[in-house]
Parts: C-alpha cells; sequence; structure tokens
C-alpha cells in the first residue's frame, strides 16, 4: 500500500464517519461541525484526484460560506424540544429501507468495478493553470458577461439592502 492509498482511505473513513456524525448528531451544531469536516475530506478526495481548483472552490463556498449561512439560520431559529416534530415510526422505517437499498447499490457498483481505481495518472486537467488558460482564451465572452451580471446582482443587493434613507420625495398629485 503506497502512500496515496493510504491517505485515500484515511480520507475516505473521516468522510464517512463525519456524514454518520452528521446524521447521527441529536445537537444542530454539531452536525453542521461534522458537515464542513466531510467537506474537507471531500477537498482531500479532490486534491488525491489533481483538481486543486474543485477542493479550493469546496472549501471555501461549501466549509465557508454555506456552513457559516447554516450555523447563522440554526442559531436565529431557537431550536428547543417544544418546537420538534413528533416521529413517525413509518417515515423513519422507509428511511432505513431506502438507506440499506442505497447501500447494497453501492456495494454492487464497487463489486462490478475494476481494482485501479487509485491509478496514477499525470494528467494537468485539473490544474488551476489549465482552467484559467481555458477561461480567458476561449470563454471571455461568457466570463465577462457573468461578471457583469454578477456586478449588477452587487449594485442591487446595496440598493435593496439601503434602509431609511430615501431621497427626493414626489408629491402624491404628481
Amino acid at each position: 500500500m503506497n502512500a496515496y492509498e493510504l491517505i485515500f482511505w484515511l480520507l475516505t473513513v473521516m468522510a464517512i464517519s463525519c456524514a454518520l456524525g452528521v446524521i447521527l448528531s441529536r445537537n444542530p451544531v454539531s452536525s453542521v461541525l461534522f458537515l464542513i469536516a466531510t467537506f474537507f475530506a471531500v477537498s482531500g478526495h479532490y486534491i488525491l484526484m489533481n483538481a486543486q481548483f474543485l477542493a479550493i472552490v469546496n472549501i471555501i463556498v461549501y466549509a465557508g460560506a454555506i456552513m457559516v449561512l447554516f450555523l447563522f439560520v440554526i442559531m436565529l431559529m431557537n431550536l428547543n424540544a417544544d418546537t420538534e416534530p413528533q416521529k413517525n415510526r413509518l417515515v423513519q422505517l422507509a428511511g432505513v429501507v431506502s438507506g440499506g437499498i442505497l447501500f447494497l447499490v453501492i456495494l454492487a457498483a464497487l463489486k462490478s468495478s475494476t481494482n485501479n481505481m487509485l491509478e496514477q495518472t499525470s494528467t494537468d486537467i485539473g490544474l488551476i493553470k489549465n482552467l484559467g488558460k481555458t477561461l480567458f482564451t476561449k470563454f471571455v465572452l461568457p466570463f465577462e458577461i457573468a461578471s457583469v451580471l454578477f456586478l449588477s446582482a452587487m449594485i442591487g443587493a446595496v440598493v435593496l439592502g439601503k434602509k431609511g434613507e430615501e431621497g427626493p420625495q414626489t408629491p402624491k398629485g404628481a
């Protein structure tokens, strides 16, 4: 077993155990923290596949921004035992059965797949340098259109976010 396989299996065990922590945790804040750890493990898998851009975007966007948003929502909801919905045994049984079926399908897919999942190839497909070169040569027009769209969305958010500051008002009869 070489170093890449060892890192792969360590990240896999971390991702699966943290994903189980997300599901089994009773505290919503702990569940969000387990989800952040799962995102970091998935980003480690991206790095092993030579997709550094996906790893960085996964960490910045999902583990950073989205999880902070989830934490704010959880804190603002003020969850307690009185507002918790009643447990339905039929829904729990359906979840366990569908999860078991999904697990069997994954096992069957892994059994029929080849054993060279960790084959080392020296491709430069996922490198940021190649992504930037392609983005700014072949796709420069869609990139610029997207940047103008994002700029207008930011300006719109600032305009909508201004409260209490009103300009000169027009008379109602005019």
